[in-house]
């Protein structure tokens, strides 16, 4: 039996930001898509919904695997129960950032592992709270122009220009990128003992 400290990881994400995280915080790992498909309908609190669509990815690449531990992640963002997905184009982008323009939102991400070996999974997530500026229209249309918020849940991309959206921070920074390291670290090692 392999020893728990060589045990592979697996990201189960097509997504460059979280991959740049996990590499920066010093973890060794691979990469695999899902293929998941999430449902941003589903009836469930914010928070267990991010939980849920992390697991989802996280055990579709599992059923694949005889050995690993795989790290699935979702992040949302919501506005008063509100949940705020990825932009349908350039117009829906536009609604969001007007809809969180002057106010306070949530970032919530869900991030699971699961062992692949054995089917055993834990799952979690973190919020972090972001207050943006107030946006004139042409400032909207501005940002949006530039594209990068299309794959971002809420339309925005923090790493990116979308900080210059930001007013202030309560939280993680990673978060809004897409993975809480520093919790998720040491969610890890606890599932990594067991």
């Amino acid at each position: 039996m392999k020893s728990r400290k060589c045990i592979p990881l697996i990201l189960a994400s097509a997504s460059p930001q979280r991959r740049t995280l996990l590499k920066k915080a010093g973890f060794k790992f691979s990469v695999e898509k899902s293929g998941y498909r999430e449902n941003l309908e589903l009836r469930l609190s914010p928070m267990a919904l991010a939980k849920y669509l992390s697991l989802g990815k996280a055990q579709t690449v599992a059923k694949r695997h005889t050995d690993g531990v795989v790290i699935g992640a979702d992040t949302v963002v919501v506005r008063r129960g509100r949940v705020f997905g990825k932009p349908r184009g350039k117009a829906d982008a536009k609604k969001m950032l007007a809809a969180l323009s002057g106010k306070t939102h949530e970032i919530i991400t869900g991030f699971s592992f699961v062992d692949a070996a054995t089917g055993r999974y834990t799952t979690h997530a973190v919020v972090t709270k972001v207050r943006f500026k107030s946006l004139t229209s042409s400032q909207i249309d501005s940002y949006v122009a530039t594209g990068e918020g299309q794959k971002a849940a809420g339309g925005y991309a923090y790493q990116k220009k979308g900080r210059a959206l930001v007013l202030s921070v309560a939280g993680s920074e990673d978060n809004i990128i897409g993975l809480p390291i520093h919790e998720l670290s040491k969610k890890l090692r606890l599932f990594l003992k067991k």
